[in-house]
């Protein structure tokens, strides 16, 4: 007993010495131009810039991309995905996961240094504060020095602009889920429905205060991306890695001083730690904060350029690369495979269900109570329930039959052709009667089949069984 409680307390001790950014202080990160800081411009413009435009986008006089909740639809384009086939948007989602679990064990919190929400916002919000109160020293004084006009001017500015910023940000996600030029009409005249004044105020009230008042914190303790990071990175896993052979020991740079021949290339010069968005030591070792985006890199290379010294000082690299062991290929890992395997499964469900998504879908349900009825003149019927969606962008009408069945069974209920509205599903009832003489087994397989009325294109089949007398 007394060992284990030991080892807690030597758990609790090297915890209190790990460098964590509990949010005492407000990181103000400095922004310094470099290869991965224009790397991560481009991919967060990349990704973010179209999903923000692209509900403005029209395709044959409605919204090309949008989640329909009204009427329960994906549009995307011409292909229209209704509640039946909400199975392919969660295999999507399932190999988007997954994805980031290969990236993950490949390249560490890549997704968070370079595409995440929060970080790209975050990023936006520091860079809007830069502008308005200067540059991190002059914020930190700032942030410091007594209520005065001009910090009053300053940070009411600051706070106007973000709120501004996060006013967009709600509009540009609500209308994913209604019509854009609708949603903007209704907001200008203040006629939104409650669901969307409470959605608008969510996001706004979520967005400013995660990106300009939490900041990393967000990214540190609430979410569970950074603690799904330390069981998903291995040995091999890249990231950026302070190669601590080179640099130690470290220590300020001196002219003619005889200790430089002794000195790392390190100079302490904290340019790495002043740049991180987190606020993170990269020289402490990989920690949690450390979102991957490689600013530290940018940091270090141009101090080693000043100083005449290699780059890569800061580098991504691989916990094993840094301790000097054999680099192993990627393949060998047996997680790659799995993660590979749940990939291709999950695409190729959905491109199956992609070319084999019909423009009308049928389902028939038998009656049960009774299973069948005999009629005065001798004849067995059966009684179906059909459900007929049509699925396609036009009113059209739809002819019923029965295939296989009974010898001389007729369908009562379907003589002539069945409208169908546009998006919508139906229900209809019909009966298959057939001679009892002809009845040889107590289950029959039968085949219901529609087709649009003029186009033998637009059709669907639903196999079910006819019930019969017990023999």
């Amino acid at each position: 007993m007394q060992q284990e409680v030991g080892a807690v307390t030597e758990l609790y001790r090297e915890l209190e010495s790990y460098p964590v950014n509990i949010g005492e202080k407000t990181v103000h990160a400095k922004r310094m131009p470099g290869f991965f800081r224009s790397l991560r411009t481009f991919a967060q413009l990349g990704l973010w810039l179209p999903l923000l435009l692209l509900p403005y986008l029209r395709w044959n006089g409605r919204q090309a991309i949008m989640f329909d909740i009204d009427h329960s639809q994906f549009h995307c384009f011409n292909l229209t995905v209704r509640p039946d086939e909400i199975w392919m948007l969660m295999l999507l989602w399932l190999g988007a996961s997954v994805l980031m679990f290969v990236v993950t064990n490949i390249a560490s919190r890549v997704w968070c240094g370079y595409f995440c929400f929060q970080s790209t916002w975050v990023d936006l919000f520091t860079w809007i504060e830069g502008k308005v109160e200067g540059n991190p020293a002059a914020r930190r004084k700032l942030d410091d020095a007594p209520w005065h006009a001009d910090k009053l001017i300053k940070k009411v500015s600051k706070h106007a602009i973000w709120l501004g910023v996060s006013l967009l940000t709600a509009i540009s996600f609500s209308i994913w889920f209604v019509d854009a030029f609708e949603y903007w009409d209704k907001l200008i005249h203040l006629q939104l429905p409650r669901v969307g004044w409470v959605t608008l105020a969510l996001v706004i009230t979520g967005t400013y205060l995660y990106a300009g008042l939490m900041r990393e914190q967000m990214c540190q303790w609430m979410c569970p991306y950074a603690r799904f990071q330390s069981v998903m990175a291995d040995g091999q896993t890249i990231m950026p890695s302070y190669d601590i052979n080179r640099g130690e020991p470290r220590g300020k740079l001196r002219k003619g001083d005889e200790a430089v021949a002794q000195q790392g290339d390190c100079i302490d010069c904290y340019q790495c730690v002043q740049v991180c968005p987190t606020g993170v030591d990269i020289r402490q070792g990989h920690q949690l904060g450390c979102i991957t985006c490689g600013l530290c890199i940018d940091a270090c290379d141009s101090v080693m350029d000043k100083i005449g010294k290699s780059r890569g000082l800061i580098r991504y690299a691989s916990p094993d690369e840094i301790e000097g062991k054999p680099l192993k290929k990627r393949y060998r890992n047996p997680w790659i495979w799995v993660y590979s395997s749940l990939l291709l499964a999950s695409g190729l469900g959905v491109v199956y269900g992609l070319t084999h998504m019909s423009p009308v879908t049928l389902s028939v349900r038998p009656e049960r109570q009774p299973l069948f009825v005999r009629m005065s003149d001798g004849s067995i019927q059966n009684k179906y329930e059909l459900k007929i969606l049509n699925k396609t962008d036009r009113d059209m009408h739809f002819t019923v039959t029965a295939e296989g069945g009974i010898k001389g069974q007729t369908l009562v209920g379907a003589d002539t052709a069945l409208f169908m509205p546009h998006g919508r599903g139906v229900l209809f009832t019909v009966f298959v009667k057939a001679p009892e003489a002809n009845v040889t087994r107590e289950v029959t397989p039968i085949i219901f089949h529609v087709e649009g009325l003029g186009d033998a294109g637009i059709a669907a089949d639903y196999s079910t069984q006819f019930n019969g007398p017990t023999l």
